[in-house]
């Protein structure tokens, strides 16, 4: 990203400027762990738990293993070999970069619009605006990040006080809801009546399309890679699936918490708005409004972000701009939702069936490069188990695919 290396101006007081810099690793950490907690994955937290309560515990915890199997291999491997995943798959497999790059940026593009009007929506219960608007101000809040000299240092600090913005209010709604752990507890281990699905959207919402490059694709432009930095990258990986875990229990606990009272929602359209306002009273709505809009801007730059980096190998401009490609993109998308007013649910339904796509062969490549190719990772040993906690990850996720590409027959009915 042009403008990366360079350094904020300051008037002397060095100390100061590096007391408020994030470190690398936990931006790379957050970017990742913030993409996947957009205003789809908290809308589908909301719905499934009202459907399923207790129960729905399970398909968290069956999500975040499959995060932590994907996430410790996908960064270890690009990290160690410093290529980003559509050029690593080229080397593995001719043609295999461009089909990857194809499906990650086809179901980004179209889920940014969903993110950034999930911004939108989130003023609309904030302040009152209409979401139109609300879209476009949360779109050239966004674009302006990437406006200035020291991008990196811009997109960390943002990303990690948004969301702790949406972690302290979520944290709040549990402590308001007080929800009954021990249910949830039974629930995780004898689920009762709980299909498939919801555990595919989730892990699909969490782990797929572009979020399973994010993080590592941010190690790589800070340049810690190599097998030296293996520790460096594990350490990294790991703080991020922390964030990442924890974000998913409270966001369910809390959900779950409203929904042991027996209340009756507000609006059952809106799970997650009515569960806010069912905590906190009328100042919920403005609570939920903050989390949702954090959710969408935090996604929305770490998808038009990942983007990027897959198309900068494909074109010599967006190398060495890659600022103004990440602003095109987001642009992009906030004109998009702005002029169609909602963003178009066979397009959402056709881009979920790709990104079921993605993470299978994405995953695939990373371990054939650590069970075939130790030529690209530095003769790396690679770890046995790591190895074959990935190898189950992939059955899992080969068989969800499967199911998710029956999904795209029904964009057509």
């Amino acid at each position: 990203m042009d403008g990366s290396t360079s350094t904020d101006e300051s008037t002397g007081d060095v100390p100061r400027r590096v007391r408020l810099r994030v470190p690398p690793l936990l931006g790379a950490a957050v970017l990742m762990a913030m993409s996947a907690a957009g205003p789809g994955f908290i809308t589908q937290t909301a719905s499934f738990t009202v459907l399923y309560g207790a129960s729905f515990a399970c398909a968290v915890v069956v999500s975040m293993l499959i995060d932590i199997a994907v996430q410790l291999n996908v960064w270890r491997i690009l990290g160690i070999s410093g290529q980003r995943a559509q050029d690593l798959a080229s080397k593995v497999f001719p043609g295999a970069g461009q089909i990857l790059s194809a499906f990650v940026v086809l179901g980004a593009i179209v889920f940014n619009i969903g993110n950034v009007a999930g911004a939108g929506l989130g003023l609309h219960d904030l302040l009152g605006i209409d979401p139109r608007i609300g879209t476009a101000i949360s779109g050239c809040l966004a674009i302006a990040i990437f406006l200035g000299k020291s991008v990196f240092t811009a997109v960390d600090r943002v990303m990690v006080v948004l969301g702790l913005v949406k972690i302290g209010l979520i944290i709040a709604l549990v402590a308001v809801t007080a929800p009954p752990v021990g249910e949830a507890v039974i629930g995780t281990v004898d689920p009762q009546g709980l299909p498939f699905l919801p555990i595919l959207t989730l892990i699909g919402g969490t782990v797929g399309g572009f979020i399973t490059y994010s993080g590592a694709h941010r190690l790589i432009d800070s340049g810690i890679t190599g097998a030296r930095n293996v520790s460096r990258i594990n350490s990294g990986a790991l703080t991020g699936i922390l964030v990442a875990c924890i974000l998913r229990i409270v966001l369910f606990l809390g959900f779950f918490g409203v929904v042991a009272t027996g209340v009756h929602l507000a609006n059952p359209n809106d799970a997650a708005g009515s569960s806010f306002l069912a905590a906190f009273g009328p100042v919920g709505l403005h609570l939920f409004g903050l989390v949702f809009w954090a959710a969408g801007m935090t996604s929305t730059i770490g998808n038009s972000y990942t983007t990027a980096t897959f198309l900068r190998s494909y074109a010599a401009p967006i190398r060495r701009h890659m600022n103004r490609t990440v602003i095109v993109l987001i642009a992009l998308a906030t004109v998009v939702f702005v002029a169609a007013g909602q963003t178009p649910q066979s397009m959402l339904v056709f881009a979920g069936a790709i990104n079921g796509l993605v993470l299978p062969i994405g995953l695939a490549i990373i371990l054939w490069v650590a069970l075939r190719r130790r030529d690209l990772i530095e003769r790396y040993r690679y770890p046995t188990v790591l190895l074959t906690a990935g190898i189950a990850a992939w059955l899992f996720t080969a068989f969800a695919a499967v199911v998710s590409l029956t999904s795209i027959g029904s964009i057509f009915h």
